[in-house]
């Protein structure tokens, strides 16, 4: 049986803006979650570090619900900010694994592709008018 093995905090980019945690379990699967709060990023790198991390080690990637349910009731203080971004961070980093294990895309897992395409937005610009339509054409042929 797989185990976690270890849990990694990563904060980066300018103005501390991203928190990654990155969880390895015994078999060498690594699953990524992002901790990212922004103006509290030092906070949740402190409490995944000091607090979640060592929680996690040892324990079985696969019990998802089982370690959201530990990490949210076993707090004494629950349900703020930092506690909740830590959290999703582990949730996510365990679907990621769970995802890579099962050699599928996380969405097959969660019931399968939904739409067939989604609504994005892109920005074009140009220093004059022809150049604007120039790059809004070229966005367009990008799909």
């Amino acid at each position: 049986m797989s185990v976690i093995e270890r849990a990694e905090v990563f904060v980066c980019s300018p103005g501390r803006n991203f928190v990654t945690l990155r969880i390895t379990t015994s078999d060498g699967v690594t699953g990524l979650g992002d901790a990212t709060l922004n103006g509290r990023e030092l906070a949740v790198a402190g409490y995944l570090r000091d607090h979640v991390a060592p929680l996690l080690v040892g324990r079985d990637p696969a019990r998802i619900e089982d370690m959201w349910q530990y990490l949210y009731r076993g707090a004494y203080w629950r349900r703020g900010p930092v506690t909740m971004t830590a959290i999703a961070a582990v949730d996510t980093a365990l679907w990621d694994i769970k995802g890579k294990v099962a050699g599928l895309p996380l969405y097959q897992l969660l019931g399968g592709r939904s739409r067939d395409g989604v609504l994005v937005y892109a920005h074009a610009s140009g220093t004059d008018v022809p150049a604007l339509l120039d790059d809004v054409a070229r966005l367009r042929d990008l799909g």
